[in-house]
């Protein structure tokens, strides 16, 4: 599930990130979400959130378990 919608993101949620420093090569970064950061309701590139250890990025994949 993509990450474009703030209404499908939780803190608590495992999520696939892409950092900023990350953004040319597309590398993800696995995480729990701990706060989200964008304010509007969808963002075409992702929802930016903070995971628990600190790192910011946008989401792009939502993990299902």
């Amino acid at each position: 599930m993509n990450g474009t919608e703030r209404s499908r993101i939780k803190p608590g949620l495992l999520v696939d990130i892409v950092l900023k420093q990350d953004q040319r090569t597309g590398k993800l970064t696995r995480g729990t979400v701990a706060q989200l950061l964008t304010k509007s309701a969808t963002h075409p590139h992702g929802i930016k959130v903070r995971l628990t250890d600190g790192q910011v990025g946008r989401v792009k994949h939502i993990v299902e378990e």
